[in-house]
């Protein structure tokens, strides 16, 4: 066996159209169409399908629930632009940036909630 990259991931959320403005504002993902007038946010060549709450399709996870995922985007926009963007967005950010370790390497982060309460995590590789 052997895993190339990942496709796309589930979102399960309250609102599909307040997620798919926040994702589309703060951090520029594509809001998608597909299937059955489904939504999903593009960015590279993955994407975020959303599930809303109560209408999930089949088949879904055991126990889906808003709020429960923690995401981290690797950005190669410097991270105080990106800082400064988040804030002209509203956006509270958690903390101040600090140094972490990503799949490839050392990152430098920040961090934010979408309107879900989901943990997003925006880096810069170092």
């Amino acid at each position: 066996m052997y895993i190339d990259r990942l496709d796309h991931l589930v979102l399960t959320v309250r609102n599909i159209q307040a997620t798919c403005d926040f994702y589309s504002r703060t951090l520029g993902l594509e809001v998608v169409t597909f299937g059955n007038d489904r939504k999903a946010l593009q960015f590279g060549q993955q994407k975020i399908n959303l599930h809303e709450a109560g209408n999930e399709f089949e088949p879904k996870a055991l126990h889906p629930t808003p709020g429960s995922a923690d995401l981290c985007f690797i950005t190669t926009v410097p991270l105080k632009d990106a800082i400064a963007h988040l804030e002209s967005c509203g956006v509270e950010l958690l903390g101040e940036p600090m140094k972490r370790t990503g799949a490839i390497g050392s990152l430098r982060s920040i961090y934010f909630r979408d309107p879900d309460g989901n943990l997003i995590e925006l880096s810069n590789h170092l």
